[in-house]
């Protein structure tokens, strides 16, 4: 899932940006006047922008991807024949190893000139993303801040090598975090009667099942090609369920800002609206005076921060101030100097590092204990996570001009969990939208600010823990809810957008995804939503597209009727219906009824109830030329329905139709049903008959 604050680049209304120009690497050198704009007028284009492109492409005309980058390539001695010269070729294992393992094809190429940019992008990340995967695992995994770094170091290096993006960041989300949490809390709690010996131990079983899990399902997503599941989910219902991840968290995260962690651990509430009233209950009686003003200081300081650095774009040391470390160092030192934590604030405290225990079997006795119980959180974390991934890669790819591959992008997602789980207590890693975009923005032109990424938080993970001994608890809190505010930014213009376009169904979609996730929980609110998103789907795709035909007065050409306003139905009791795709069993289940209703309404909307408006065909035309394939259930629903007109006395007459098809009706014996004299190559000779007739 996405993280939250890397919701603003999600753009669910149509782009408004403009397309970036195609730049071919084999072209002249550019013209002076640089890119010429829709309007005429030229922008100058920058030399360094253009050498930067060239660079990212290998000496040879292999992109980092493997995909060719040469690709207006002109051989001047087949210009004049037309002719295209031989392609060479090469050893087949060799071009598949770079297509399945890019990193064979980018680490060997690489140029030196980039890695100033990776290296800048690769520690700013970094800086952002130690606060926050500390957060994450503390705050809303309920895991060790261990965890949190691991998470946000492994996978990515593994990506790094396998991914096709460039510019992806992989590490711990929110969203993800929290629906571990949750499956941490469900477990932990599931019997109140019979105490748990070692928690911790449960709670890193728990979290490593889960990653492995959602490791293993990505991967064979990726392996079975399956990375078209990102255009099946509705885009209102990912809008609906982060809206609601983020009321959720913002809910989490405001007990510990007012200090009333122990109180709740207490009372245990356990849905988002008993959370909330348990707020509304405690939060003046029993909240600590001093933990609400650290939290909501940081927070303010983190929106001043973040609001200000927009107005200082062209000083890139202030722009690319990560503001997030500075208020976790400041409020460390702070709490350090002034004793904070003798007055009652919660404090990180001591992170212990034990040395030599790193690796372990995922699957181990002890852990699979917990597989079913985490199953379905696991496939809600590498769905979402995909999604989220997907979108980020496929932004960055068409900002520099690379393609990536769904499948291939499963698979390296998949592989850094499955990795990443030999760490006992990891979290799922997916992209992030917003990390992905400041790495890009920063420099990052290559994987290898992913690397470096991880690299910056390994030395931290064992040599910068214990300097955030002082760190107050309640500023991680914080630092979450600045990723919520830039959620909640977006959403009423989201909400706005679909009431704009009066799409009521997407705004259903997203208000349900967002009431279910609040009043149960996160978990039925996704499952719901991703049921009802596949039914619209199944309903949308199961009607055969059909359209009834007239002919333009005085021609020869034939129209859809409720399309052209000139085509008329000329000869009584015959129905020309133009089927306008191919068919499976997926779209003729609901043919007989179409056509039924086709006969007796038009294909005007109607009720079942109304009386017909039309008279029963005596003669049906079927005009074929846009089915380009049938498979066998939808041949054996023809033989069935053309067998019910034959007993009904209509006739039926058959044009247009293909090769495939043909051989298809001639299999399942249609031909020798209706007669090889009702096939015909145009509707005028089909008309033509029934005049006659």
């Amino acid at each position: 899932m996405m993280h939250p604050q890397q919701h603003d680049a999600r753009n669910l209304s149509p782009p408004r940006g403009t397309r970036a120009p195609l730049i071919s690497v084999s072209s002249p050198a550019p013209s002076v006047l640089g890119n010429v704009t829709p309007h005429g007028h030229s922008t100058p284009r920058s030399p360094n922008s253009l050498d930067e492109r060239t660079k990212l492409l290998d000496d040879d005309g292999v992109s980092g991807n493997g995909v060719s980058g040469n690709y207006e390539t002109v051989n001047p001695s087949s210009s004049s024949t037309g002719i295209p010269p031989p392609a060479k070729k090469g050893p087949d294992w060799a071009n598949r190893m770079k297509y399945y393992i890019p990193s064979t094809s980018w680490i060997p190429n690489y140029s030196f000139s980039l890695l100033g940019g990776d290296i800048l992008a690769g520690v700013t990340v970094a800086c952002m993303l130690i606060p926050q995967s500390v957060s994450y695992a503390s705050s809303l995994a309920k895991l060790s801040p261990v965890s949190g770094l691991f998470s946000a170091a492994i996978p990515g290096i593994v990506y790094a090598l396998l991914g096709s993006s460039r510019q992806l960041n992989v590490a711990p989300e929110a969203a993800l975090s929290l629906l571990v949490g949750q499956a941490v809390s469900d477990i932990l709690l599931a019997d109140p009667h019979t105490p748990i010996d070692n928690p911790e131990a449960v709670k890193i079983a728990i979290a490593t099942v889960i990653t492995v899990q959602s490791g293993l399902i990505s991967f064979l997503l990726g392996f079975f090609r399956l990375g078209f599941v990102d255009v099946v989910l509705s885009r209102a219902m990912l809008q609906g369920f982060i809206t609601a991840i983020a009321l959720v968290i913002l809910i989490e995260q405001l007990i510990p800002m007012f200090g009333l962690t122990a109180l709740e651990q207490a009372l245990n509430p356990q849905t988002t609206l008993e959370k909330f009233l348990f707020l509304v209950e405690n939060v003046f009686e029993h909240g600590h005076l001093m933990t609400t003003f650290i939290s909501f200081g940081a927070l303010l300081v983190l929106v001043f921060i973040r609001t200000a650095k927009g107005y200082f774009k062209k000083w890139w040391w202030i722009y690319r101030l990560p503001e997030v470390l500075v208020v976790v160092v400041v409020s460390t030192i702070l709490c350090d100097v002034l004793d904070w934590h003798k007055d009652g604030v919660s404090i990180l405290g001591s992170v212990p590092i034990h040395a030599g225990t790193f690796i372990a079997f995922p699957l181990r006795h002890r852990n699979l204990a917990y597989v079913r119980k985490t199953t379905s959180t696991a496939l809600l974390v590498s769905v979402v996570g995909f999604l989220d991934s997907v979108v980020a890669a496929k932004q960055n790819s068409a900002r520099f001009g690379y393609s990536i591959s769904p499948n291939r992008e499963l698979v390296a997602l998949g592989a850094g969990n499955l990795v990443g789980s030999f760490v006992p207590g990891t979290l799922p890693a997916y992209g992030s939208i917003t990390r992905s975009r400041i790495n890009a923005d920063v420099g990052g032109r290559t994987q290898m600010a992913s690397l470096i990424c991880s690299a910056v938080i390994l030395l931290a993970t064992f040599f910068l823990l214990p300097w955030l001994y002082y760190l107050p608890k309640c500023v991680l809190a914080s630092v979450i809810c600045l990723v919520v505010i830039s959620l909640l930014t977006e959403t009423p213009h989201d909400v706005r957008y679909y009431w704009k376009m009066r799409s009521w169904v997407d705004l259903a979609l997203m208000t349900l995804t967002f009431v279910f996730s609040i009043v149960w929980n996160v978990e039925v609110g996704i499952v719901v939503s991703i049921i009802i998103s596949l039914l619209l789907v199944v309903r949308r795709s199961s009607k055969t597209r059909m359209a009834i035909l007239g002919r333009i007065p005085g021609t020869d050409r034939w129209k859809p009727i409720n399309e052209n306003q000139d085509a008329q139905e000329e000869v009584p009791g015959v129905l020309i219906i133009r089927i306008r795709e191919s068919l499976d069993f997926a779209n003729t289940a609901q043919l007989k009824e179409r056509l039924r209703r086709f006969e007796l309404y038009g294909d005007g909307h109607s009720h079942p109830s109304e009386e017909p408006r039309r008279q029963q065909a005596s003669v049906l035309v079927f005009h074929m030329a846009d089915m380009d394939s049938c498979d066998a259930s939808a041949v054996q629903i023809f033989y069935e329905l053309f067998e019910t007109y034959q007993n009904r006395g209509v006739g039926v007459l058959i044009t247009h139709l293909r090769s495939g098809p043909r051989t298809m009706f001639h299999k399942a014996g249609i031909v020798d049903l209706l007669g090889a004299d009702v096939f015909h190559d145009s509707l005028s000779d089909a008309i033509a008959r029934v005049e006659r007739h």
